[in-house]
């Protein structure tokens, strides 16, 4: 497998797809993100993952107690340990999915412009992704 650094020029500056700011080509990852963006994606999809895990808990916790309805009087550590680890599971599931959706959706990068610097010297806009 070949890694993605064989493919970018060692020692050259290339915009961060997501914000645009100029970093080292080995800072960024093999999509082109920096480290403060890929941390940024991360905590949003962390905040994803706790709501949609402690959704499908409340949930589930609705349907044991209204439909199954368990005697709490046999082992309620069992059931109390269902709904850990059904917040557990569903927000680590909806954590990863949001943040893959994340890096495929890349809408900051698809409406970033960035400026590159011409020959002449002077700046000019352009709507190229690199």
């Amino acid at each position: 497998m070949v890694s993605s650094q064989a493919f970018r020029p060692q020692g050259s500056e290339l915009p961060c797809v997501r914000c645009g700011v100029a970093a080292p080509s080995e800072d960024l990852d093999r999509l082109l993100w920096c480290e403060a963006c890929v941390a940024r994606a991360r905590r949003r999809a962390f905040r994803t993952g706790l709501l949609a895990g402690g959704t499908l808990a409340l949930l589930l916790a609705l349907y044991i107690g209204l439909v199954i309805r368990p005697d709490l009087s046999l082992i309620p550590a069992g059931w109390v340990a269902t709904l850990v680890v059904a917040f557990y599971l569903g927000g680590r599931v909806a954590r990863e999915v949001a943040y893959g959706l994340m890096r495929w959706q890349n809408r900051a990068g698809v409406d970033a412009s960035y400026v590159q610097a011409d020959v002449s010297g002077s700046s000019s806009s352009s709507s190229t992704r690199f």
